[in-house]
């Protein structure tokens, strides 16, 4: 039986991430961006302004847009961004870069699209005889597609609703919990720590910060995610500025190898420029998790004024997740040359890193990084599951689902997860597919509330 369920899986999870899903995400990403009017692109300037610089805020909501931003990179800046990028490269050369920018630059525009989504029909959840300031319990607030999906479209679309929120409830206990506290314990190992006691130190780490809901993980995440983004990017920058004579020759192979075969060269195996496309594209949107709907749960419950100005957030998301930090990694290893020595993974970037900083510190920053990734990702898939229960079951579920979170995690630093890691990214991509539906249907709302939000008195 077991054997019949995981075969099953491996077939739908060939078809979910084969050439469909990935069209299917570009092509809802380039709708997006024309019926927009190239927002992530002409308003840029007005982006980083606002996520920068403009401090006024709103009322509603329960954390700052800033900490909204920090939830959401912590569940989208993870080990794709360090060992994504380079089985990029060691499968589909360095045109793949190109692509994954071209990714990058589509899933700002759906990315925005979902948080203006988000914001417009999140509510909040208000239960109870037990007694608070007001009388009653006011619990976090309540948005993402499975909320977008059924007040937007209406009763019809509840169970499309109801699917997106089952799927994410459940695949962030694979992509979210095990499959980090994996990634956590074999990077630790490395450094003489037993898998045991990463496991019993992350449920403590973990357990003691989402107890706290979503303001204690918005807290702890605005420290975490900018500290580890800035170690990470320095760190690839010096290794690039040392390089620097390099850069446009790297870049000139970049775009030529987008569009012509690039040829086996040492333990290069050379590529085509459809593997080109295909791997940038798809470690692109595995990265910043445009269109498969995980970060607008986060975003939801930002305290704004206005939808289109918390789509900024989603916009800068991704540009910090694509556009910086894997373009760090890509460039790092390109401008180094290990691309050619036949590694691939994490391994190919700790390689990069080593050829300026040495085998030790080299693989201690790239270990330490993925490290911190992978642990605020735990931190983000916790509540984006509590979320998605909540909606299911009510708010009084997200108590439980936050004890039930923590058993996993030891299950994960001690075990071999190649069968959860392929049952969460079917869950994963399956979370895409009512989300999409519902970005196509809903756009003329995003639209709307894009021309209004542009069009009124500065």
């Amino acid at each position: 039986m077991v054997e019949l369920i995981l075969k099953i899986n491996s077939i739908l999870n060939g078809l979910l991430w084969g050439p469909v899903l990935i069209l299917a995400i570009l092509g809802v990403g380039i709708y997006l961006t024309f019926g927009n009017r190239f927002v992530q692109i002409v308003r840029l300037p007005f982006v980083f302004r606002e996520t920068l610089v403009r401090k006024k805020r709103g009322l509603q909501g329960d954390i700052t847009p800033f900490q909204a931003l920090n939830v959401a990179l912590a569940g989208t800046v993870g080990v794709g961004n360090i060992a994504g990028v380079a089985a990029a490269i060691a499968l589909g050369g360095p045109g793949a870069i190109f692509w994954m920018w071209v990714s990058g630059i589509l899933g700002m525009a759906t990315k925005f699209s979902e948080v203006v989504l988000c914001i417009r029909y999140r509510i909040r959840q208000i239960r109870g005889a037990e007694k608070s300031v007001r009388g009653q319990i006011q619990y976090p607030m309540l948005g993402g597609p499975m909320v977008y999906i059924r007040r937007g479209m209406g009763k019809r679309c509840r169970y499309l609703a109801s699917a997106f929120a089952v799927f994410g409830a459940l695949a962030a206990f694979g992509i979210g919990n095990m499959t980090q506290a994996n990634s956590v314990a074999i990077g630790l190992e490395r450094f003489g720590i037993s898998r045991v006691i990463t496991g019993i130190l992350l449920i403590f780490a973990v357990g003691l910060v989402t107890i706290g809901g979503i303001k204690r993980i918005a807290q702890v995440a605005s420290i975490f995610v900018p500290f580890m983004c800035i170690l990470y990017f320095v760190s690839a920058l010096i290794i690039i500025i040392l390089n620097i004579s390099l850069l446009p020759k790297i870049l000139f192979l970049i775009l030529k190898s987008a569009f012509t075969p690039v040829a086996a060269v040492g333990g290069f195996a050379g590529v085509t420029a459809s593997q080109a496309l295909r791997w940038g594209i798809a470690r692109g949107i595995f990265s910043n998790e445009a269109g498969l709907g995980s970060a607008p749960i986060a975003h939801a419950t930002a305290k704004t004024d206005h939808p289109v100005r918390q789509g900024m957030w989603g916009i800068f998301e991704v540009f910090i997740d694509t556009i910086v930090i894997c373009s760090a990694t890509g460039l790092a290893i390109l401008v180094t040359g290990v691309w050619t020595s036949g590694q691939t993974g994490a391994v190919l970037t700790m390689s990069a890193f080593s050829r300026v900083f040495g085998n030790n510190l080299g693989s201690a920053l790239v270990v330490f990084s993925m490290v911190l990734t992978a642990y605020d990702t735990m931190l983000a898939w916790e509540f984006y599951g509590e979320t998605c229960s909540a909606y299911l079951f009510g708010p009084k579920i997200r108590d439980y689902y936050r004890i039930l979170w923590l058993p996993p995690i030891i299950i994960g630093s001690l075990g071999k997860l190649e069968t959860i890691w392929s049952l969460a990214d079917t869950l994963n991509g399956l979370m895409a597919i009512p989300n999409l539906f519902a970005l196509l249907m809903l756009s003329p709302i995003v639209f709307r509330l894009t021309k209004e939000f542009f069009g009124r008195p500065k």
